[in-house]
């Protein structure tokens, strides 16, 4: 008998014998400490869904086949040992998560054998202690709460324990209904539910609302307006105008809008930590700052803002974090850096310098998490190559330099087109490798994705999934954070031209030929799951996508018929709308649609 497959795959599994021991169809679950009630009704309900077995919990008939203990002190935290034996499962915790994560691996392990399971010990413990995805609900999807629960249950059987929901504007705040009226909000009363589900599954629900930075949905209306740094539209870092975007400092209400809605947001979380955002500021000493800034720096006037922030966060007994993308422009300031706050180092591409970035704040003595991305925004069907590489360089580096957790984020930018299928790879290694890097950095992604993804026996959507994420290098032009496939819905000729090369037209063609290669398989899938038809037609959104892309491009270039691409630009809205409220709210959607138009305008 071969190893089980697992994610994530543990660090020590031992197969004591080549036969299977076969588990009794009526026995009980053996719990004594009540803080294990959930991991026993997990454990109940595996039993059930994947062996047939109807045990009940903590009987006193003495025929316990599965004892759940708290209480190992050989293991380190989060820890937990795994024995199947005569007919026996015992799983023993370094605490109460370490129980729960054994029981996440038992599930595992019924899902593939059902009730013949191989005779083996699992020791297993985390790398990281925090272990985190991030989902932005922000640009412009806010997911169902069903949504939400069921990404939830997937990342905490993967054994993530920290899950934010990244908020500009989307939170229903009580005095600002303008700001958020036509996002379809997260409430406070659906944050407490949401916050109870993670609690269970000893996944921590962190605020995050970003507090510096990204404000942009707020200046569009009075009187917040009065608090940008910048009233005009500005040119940003990376070449795009954006529209005011930060808190000036020197707005005096600035921070007073800011104490006012972390009194309001934090109550509803249980969490003891804050992401408080604090990135891209870029355009801080424009305005209203500028004087400042010429006089103290534009490094110590952010970084005092920061601070400000921190008292207010302090004042509610929670630590913060923040992105660390300004501060470490300006290394000589990082030592000023409270030592009970946590910096968020992040960089989405493969050759982020996850190692020079993890250095300096190692350095000095600043908690820090890494955070990569699923590659999945500004690309519609994501960036596999690209993700893999930047989950592992991350984890590597925050490994090397003592980074305290990994937050993987998946990111909505400009309408959010990725389907949430396309982030679930990202999520699956992120998980895997924050959990223990050295076993499982050479996981077989499609085949992983098959067995705990899509459930798809017939190891179609697997590979599918891995191979529709790397149609972005086919025209072999490179963009960062993106993909040509998404970026030329938003080009003109003049500015497909700068970047063309003269056979982009025939790797164009190639492309289109590619994407149609890999979507020949779909048809083969027999995925095992409820909405195994959505996700069908989701791929099948995305691949129509990429294609309409690629031929809009070569409309751009000078081949094609804009008449037929706008037929085909109709008919992919239709699906892309029905796909958007089958998992999210309806706020946003337009928005989202109208990122469509820049390529209607080509077609006339």
């Amino acid at each position: 008998m071969s190893a089980p497959l697992l994610l994530p795959a543990p660090r020590h599994l031992t197969l004591h014998q080549t036969t299977s021991v076969s588990l009794p169809q009526h026995a009980s679950i053996d719990i004594g400490d009540d803080a294990l009630a959930f991991s026993a009704q997990t454990a109940r309900q595996a039993l059930r869904l994947h062996a047939g077995l109807d045990w009940d919990i903590a009987t006193s008939d003495g025929n316990h086949a599965l004892r759940l203990n708290v209480g190992d002190a050989n293991l380190p935290a989060q820890g937990y040992r795994l024995q199947v034996q005569a007919g026996v499962i015992t799983i023993t915790g370094t605490d109460a998560a370490g129980v729960y994560y054994g029981v996440c691996t038992l599930a595992q392990l019924l899902a593939h054998y059902g009730a013949d399971l191989p005779d083996l010990t699992i020791e297993d413990w985390p790398d990281f202690p925090r272990r985190g995805v991030m989902l932005d609900i922000s640009r412009d999807k806010v997911p169902t709460m069903q949504t939400l629960y069921d990404l939830v249950d997937l990342l905490a059987g993967w054994k993530i324990n920290e899950f934010q929901l990244y908020t500009e504007h989307t939170f229903a705040y009580r005095n600002h209904q303008k700001v958020w009226e036509n996002a379809s909000p997260m409430t406070a009363e659906q944050i407490v539910a949401l916050d109870a589900y993670c609690r269970q599954r000893f996944v921590d629900l962190v605020p995050n609302q970003n507090s510096f930075g990204h404000m942009h949905r707020w200046f569009e209306h009075e009187p917040y307006l009065e608090l940008a740094e910048v009233k005009t539209e500005v040119m940003s870092p990376w070449g795009t105008p954006l529209p005011p975007f930060s808190l000036s400092p020197a707005a005096p209400r600035s921070i007073e809008l800011v104490r006012e809605l972390f009194d309001e947001l934090l109550p509803n979380f249980s969490s003891q930590y804050f992401n408080v955002g604090c990135d891209e500021t870029f355009d801080l000493g424009m305005g209203l700052s500028k004087d400042l800034v010429e006089q103290q720096g534009k490094g110590r006037v952010y970084l005092d803002f920061v601070l400000q922030i921190y008292e207010l966060v302090k004042a509610h007994g929670r630590t913060m974090q923040f992105w660390g993308d300004i501060i470490n422009q300006y290394p000589e300031l990082v030592p000023d850096i409270p030592k009970d706050t946590i910096a968020l180092e992040w960089g989405y591409e493969a050759d982020h310098d996850f190692d020079g970035k993890s250095a300096l704040f190692a350095a000095s003595g600043v908690p820090f998490y890494v955070c990569p991305g699923t590659s999945s925004w500004c690309t519609i069907a994501g960036r596999t190559d690209n993700a893999l590489g930047n989950i592992r360089n991350a984890v590597e580096n925050g490994l090397r330099y003592g980074a305290i957790g990994v937050l993987n984020t998946d990111w909505g930018d400009r309408g959010h087109w990725q389907p949430l299928p396309v982030s679930y790879l990202g999520f699956a290694y992120g998980a895997a490798l924050s959990w223990s890097y050295e076993h499982n950095v050479d996981a077989d992604i499609p085949t992983l994705l098959d067995r705990f993804v899509f459930h798809d026996a017939s190891g179609t959507m697997g590979r599918l999934a891995y191979d529709l994420g790397n149609a972005y290098q086919q025209p072999g032009v490179a963009i960062p954070n993106g993909s040509l496939l998404f970026w030329a819905y938003h080009m003109t000729p003049d500015s497909i031209r700068e970047r063309a090369t003269d056979d982009l037209p025939d790797r164009l063609r190639h492309t289109l030929d590619y994407i149609d290669g890999v979507m020949a398989a779909l048809p083969q899938n027999r995925m095992a799951r409820a909405d195994a038809e959505l996700i069908q037609r989701e791929f099948e959104t995305a691949a129509r996508m990429l294609k309409h892309g690629a031929r809009h491009a070569l409309l751009l270039l000078g081949h094609g018929d804009a008449a037929t691409l706008k037929a085909d630009l109709d008919a992919i809205e239709a699906q892309y709308r029905q796909n958007w409220l089958a998992r999210n709210r309806p706020g946003g959607l337009e928005d989202s649609v109208s990122n469509f138009n820049t390529a209607r305008e080509i077609y006339g």
